[in-house]
């Protein structure tokens, strides 16, 4: 049995999903292939961060125009995702460390880009009364948010599907092959699906199809984890990180309060599972007790971990492949690809369906490995 779409996606997350709705949007046909489950992996285990502070800098015009979409998300997926606004605050701990972030603050502002600002003590204080007192200030985005991933996942998935994308899930791609103009992907099961474009957006996955197409992509699976507690008495209304160790930490509306950031489990992509570490996890507990005291006595009620794919330069690729015509990529956003989504899967429907794009993609190009 053979489908054929105008655009094939191998990869059912976020990304895949954007990219597939953009692309309906545009007049193509699109399949998307998926694994396991639609959001299975990073894209419906992260925390949900829709950031713009600390970006690399080529990334920061991308996250901007993904901002923009994030506000109005509701007209783009008949559904508002669990967004929100929220000030995003990277908490200072120690004298020694607000140089560095003032000089990220004023090499952002040299580039035209005014999102990041520093807060001294006080400040901070005013967006978190609850922090712990030694903290001396912060780097803070004031206008970001956060949002529900596996909500924001299915809500691109259902808006696609109205827009005619046929979602082919528990559907596992094996290999990628040129066929005249076009590709032909052939699946477990005997299955095979064919279509003028082939999108790679699958993730920690994905440096395989990269590598059968002659695109060099070092992609490291990882399992960034996460842990949420018991519903606590309302003390903070921002996203929380911290400079100088990993954290990512808020409270959610009903109370209760999601910690991550940076510590990871075991990734193991082969078998499609993940393994824990606590003490990995008590670390970040014992961060945020460090930096909320009020944190000593939460009570965790579960945590969790995802594969999610990281690049040696912490750098995702988008764009063309390297080597093959009517083959693109978007993958490895190392554990921050979330806000990103809503921008990059329009980005990449710009370059299938018009062969351009006015983003400049250039340093994500999969060239730079070689």
């Amino acid at each position: 049995m053979i489908a054929t779409a105008d655009l094939l996606i191998v990869g059912g997350g976020l990304h895949g999903c954007s990219a597939a709705l953009n692309a309906a949007i545009r007049g193509l046909s699109v399949i998307v292939l998926e694994k396991d489950t639609v959001g299975r992996h990073a894209s419906g285990v992260n925390g949900g961060g829709v950031r713009r502070l600390g970006r690399h800098l080529a990334e920061i015009p991308i996250s901007n125009r993904s901002m923009e979409i994030w506000r109005r998300i509701n007209e783009l997926v008949d559904d508002d995702c669990g967004f929100q606004p929220a000030p995003q605050i990277r908490v200072i701990e120690h004298e020694q460390d607000l140089e560095a972030q003032s000089q990220r603050s004023a090499e952002v502002r040299a580039l035209g880009f005014y999102h990041e600002v520093m807060l001294d003590q006080q400040e901070l204080r005013s967006y978190l009364p609850a922090v712990a007192p030694h903290c001396v200030g912060a780097l803070a985005s004031l206008d970001d948010g956060f949002a529900l991933p596996f909500r924001t996942t299915f809500a691109f998935k259902r808006k696609a599907q109205q827009l005619g994308v046929q979602f082919y899930e528990e559907t596992i791609a094996l290999t990628i092959t040129r066929e005249g103009q076009g590709w032909k992907v052939s699946c477990a099961g005997g299955q095979s699906f064919s279509g003028r474009y082939l999108l790679n957006s699958a993730g920690a996955w994905a440096g395989e199809f990269a590598r059968q197409a002659g695109d060099k992509a070092p992609v490291e699976a990882v399992a960034p984890m996460m842990l949420v507690t018991q519903r606590m008495p309302h003390f903070c209304d921002a996203v929380v990180g911290a400079a100088g160790r990993p954290l990512s930490f808020k409270q959610m509306p009903n109370g209760t309060v999601v910690v991550g950031g940076g510590t990871r489990g075991k990734a193991f992509p082969e078998s499609n599972i993940t393994e824990m570490s606590f003490n990995e996890l008590r670390r970040s507990a014992q961060t945020a007790i460090d930096i909320f005291p009020i944190m000593s006595k939460a009570n965790v009620v579960r945590s969790w971990s995802g594969i999610e794919a990281l690049m040696p330069d912490r750098v995702p690729v988008i764009g063309p492949s390297s080597r093959e015509e009517n083959l693109f990529h978007a993958f490895g956003f190392s554990e921050h690809g979330f806000q990103m989504a809503p921008a990059v899967g329009e980005i990449m429907a710009e370059l299938i369906a018009n062969g351009t794009t006015d983003a400049a993609i250039e340093p994500f190009s999969i060239a730079r490995f070689g």
